[in-house]
């Protein structure tokens, strides 16, 4: 019987085929004829008819006819058909996608490696979906993956290999609830917050890989992990091992009536993206000895390089039974808690469970402290502290921040019509909030403007134009006692102070003439900053001097010399005391001066293994935050230099990677990012845990955009500012305002991000 349908099924195809081929007036293609040849003996051998149907040799013009055969056999004896492309000849995508909806439920894989699908593809795919089981894209040419459409029958994606692919959209896999296999090595998928929020909507999601091992083809448990030769027993007679893999932790079992297990000490992070670790197993030997099993990871992405990155994924995807070719035991989700516990806050100030604003707002009217307290947080469990300002402060921010990782973004910057002719833009190179005025900020550009802005509403205040001469403004600083007046300094040595009040928001006459106080020059300026009674101005350079300055009078009281070995980026003084102030070298050296005595000699010095490019104080001056290059961020006490918290932020190895760091929330939390990276890290300054990673992106091109500059914002809890561009070449720069408390969903029809910087290595 089998034979008999199966030769009615070639008969019928083949008729069909070549009938459609008149119609579209192209020419059979032998291998198109074939594939009903295949089909049949599959049918007489086994009494199933699966159809592969490759189209490597294909051409555009071959498509319309096979789409035309399987809109007429769709109900036909076809159990299964395989959809292949593995050469780089160019597609139809139309053809393409209607392909795979001619053939319809009876699709049951599709392995594409067109490099040139993208955008265009994905758009047109999600329009109607696909019933496939199977998806394979090898190439995609991609940034930001967002394929929303209907895949209900989907259980298995491949997007190995995707090396375009960075970040999700926030909707991405949302029509998939039956996917369980999910395969992305070697993408460039790196944000673990943006991940794990895209993953855990995933309900049936259980098997998932970054990186694999060599022996795997698909996503289940290494086979070769169970092999007695690739044990490596580790007891107390032997010592232990760690494992030189990517934040894995390694695991050893104490005796019986303590814990159950312990973290041992951290793993140093790997460069090359080959690399050996050794993974520990559930199985434990009577005298406490864990058992450990040699692995091979490769093809890893990104993503796989971040400190604990294992145990992070584990705990905020519950539901996942194989993670990178590794079962996920019982023994991995308890320790996994405990590293999530001790590096990440899933909320602000330590908090364990969300609550509600309304819930926090009742319980601040009525008085009632049943608010979870962390031990970290050492606030005094007095009625007084748990009932006061800063307390409820603070449980409002944590109830408000939620679990959103797409905050608000809102560009400063892109006022350039206000002030400038038509097709020329901003080019923003510093910018600094008023201390005074929530609403103000000034920024200065890579031309030498000046603009005071009202960032709540986007209208410009004042506008200082370019004198002509070829400069960037590297510094900017604003009086405290006199909030109106701004102090500016070029790459070119000049030095201004002005009144805002003075200052036009748009200037059409040049010959204007401005309240301004002229300072004598300091070469190669790269920061300025004033002292607390706003009577002496600090400037350095890139030189070993430092310049102290007269705001009054514009006259340059002392140069200091030689204060360090090498270049001095950046000197700050204390926010509180007129007389300290610290500067950071790329000696590596961190030092503490005062006024009171001849700078000759430091208060102190603190040492950093690395380049250093930025320090600040704490605003209560108890701590001095420093970054030095490549993300080497360590909070010390102000008083003598000890360290108080070293953030773990992991290197990318790029002696170029030129790391800023500034506080927020007043000094609860730090914010850090660097020029090579797109990322701003949300770090608690008193515990070291991340709280959040921000991805930053253009919301034009989906580009990745990179950090020059930041600040917190020091009028609002959770807001920040960016200054970044698109590339490191690139003087796109933007200014964008960060509001963690704030969605991209509250905002009807606002851009995931917006645009965004060149890698520049002097000022703050």
């Amino acid at each position: 019987m089998s034979e008999i349908c199966s030769k009615w099924l070639e008969e019928t195809s083949l008729l069909e085929y070549l009938d459609s081929c008149k119609r579209h007036q192209t020419q059979p293609n032998a291998e198109v004829v074939s594939w009903f040849s295949k089909g049949k003996r599959e049918m007489t051998s086994c009494g199933g008819c699966h159809i592969v149907i490759s189209l490597d040799h294909l051409h555009d013009s071959d498509l319309l006819p096979i789409i035309d055969v399987f809109m007429e056999i769709h109900s036909f004896d076809v159990d299964t058909v395989d959809v292949v492309h593995n050469s780089s000849r160019l597609l139809n995508t139309e053809h393409l996608i209607g392909l795979m909806h001619a053939i319809g439920d009876k699709l049951h894989a599709v392995n594409l490696q067109d490099s040139s699908l993208g955008e265009e593809f994905i758009s047109n795919l999600n329009k109607s979906g696909v019933s496939c089981e199977v998806f394979s894209f090898w190439s995609l040419q991609i940034q930001k993956l967002n394929m929303v459409g209907r895949f209900t029958q989907l259980h298995t994606l491949n997007l190995d290999f995707c090396t375009s692919v960075t970040s999700f959209h926030k909707d991405c896999f949302s029509g998939m609830p039956n996917l369980m296999r999910l395969s992305m090595c070697e993408t460039r998928v790196a944000n673990l917050w943006t991940t794990t929020a895209v993953l855990s909507k995933l309900p049936s999601l259980v098997e998932l890989r970054f990186q694999k091992c060599l022996c795997c083809h698909d996503t289940g448990p290494c086979a070769s992990l169970y092999s007695e030769k690739a044990n490596l027993h580790v007891g107390k007679e032997n010592g232990s091992v760690l494992p030189n893999y990517p934040s894995y932790k390694a695991v050893q079992s104490v005796s019986h009536g303590s814990a159950m297990h312990k973290v041992l000490d951290e793993v140093e992070q790997i460069i090359d993206k080959e690399s050996v670790f050794m993974c520990a197993q559930k199985q434990m030997s009577k005298n406490g000895s864990a058992t450990f099993k040699k692995y091979v990871s490769h093809h890893c992405s990104p993503i796989c390089y971040e400190k604990y990155y294992r145990e992070y994924m584990i705990v905020c995807l519950p539901r996942l039974e194989v993670l990178d070719n590794l079962p996920v035991q019982e023994v991995d989700k308890e320790v996994a808690k405990n590293v999530f516990s001790s590096h990440y806050e899933n909320l602000p100030y330590g908090r364990q469970h969300k609550e509600s604003v309304i819930a926090v707002l009742h319980q601040r009217e009525m008085g009632k402290v049943s608010f979870y307290h962390p031990k970290s947080i050492k606030l005094k469990h007095s009625v007084s502290s748990r009932t006061g300002q800063q307390f409820f402060s603070r449980s409002l921010t944590a109830a408000k921040l939620g679990s959103s990782v797409w905050p608000l973004m809102q560009p400063v910057s892109q006022v350039s019509h206000l002030i400038k002719e038509e097709g020329t833009q901003l080019r923003p190179r510093q910018f600094e909030y008023n201390l005074s005025d929530p609403s103000l900020m000034a920024f200065g550009t890579l031309d030498g403007e000046i603009i005071i802005t009202n960032h709540e509403c986007g209208n410009i205040v004042g506008y200082v134009p370019s004198t002509g001469v070829e400069n960037s403004i590297l510094g900017l600083c604003w009086l405290k006692k006199y909030p109106s007046k701004l102090i500016a300094g070029s790459d070119n040595g000049s030095l201004k102070l002005f009144d805002i009040n003075c200052i036009p928001p748009k200037v059409s006459d040049f010959s204007f003439s401005y309240d301004a106080v002229t300072f004598d020059d300091f070469e190669r300026l790269t920061s300025v900053h004033v002292n607390s009674m706003d009577d002496r101005l600090l400037v350095s350079g890139y030189t070993r001097n430092i310049a102290l300055y007269d705001i009054a009078t514009g006259e340059r009281m002392e140069l200091f010399r030689d204060l360090h070995r090498e270049p001095i980026n950046v000197a700050k003084f204390a926010n509180h005391s007129p007389f300290l102030f610290a500067t950071s070298s790329f000696d590596r050296d961190v030092k503490m001066w005062d006024l009171r005595e001849t700078p000759v000699r430091p208060c102190y010095t603190a040492s950093s293994s690395r380049e250093n490019v930025m320090v600040c104080f704490s605003p209560d001056d108890h701590y001095l935050l420093v970054s030095a290059v490549d993300n080497e961020v360590k909070q010390l006490l102000a008083g003598d230099g000890r360290i108080q918290m070293k953030f773990e932020i992991a290197s990318t190895g790029s002696a170029h990677n030129y790391t800023r760091s500034y506080y927020m929330n007043g000094r609860d939390y730090v914010i850090s990012g660097s020029c090579d990276e797109h990322v701003v890290r949300i770090c608690c300054a008193q515990t070291g845990r991340r709280l959040r990673d921000v991805f930053l992106e253009d919301g034009n091109s989906g580009n990745s955009m990179y950090v020059q500059s930041l600040r917190g914002d020091p009028f609002r809890d959770f807001h920040f500012s960016v200054l970044a561009a698109l590339t490191r070449s690139s003087s796109k720069c933007e200014i964008m305002k960060v509001n963690l408390l704030a969605s991209i969903d509250q905002v009807k029809d606002h851009p995931y991000n917006q645009s965004f910087r060149p890698s520049y290595s002097l000022g703050g």
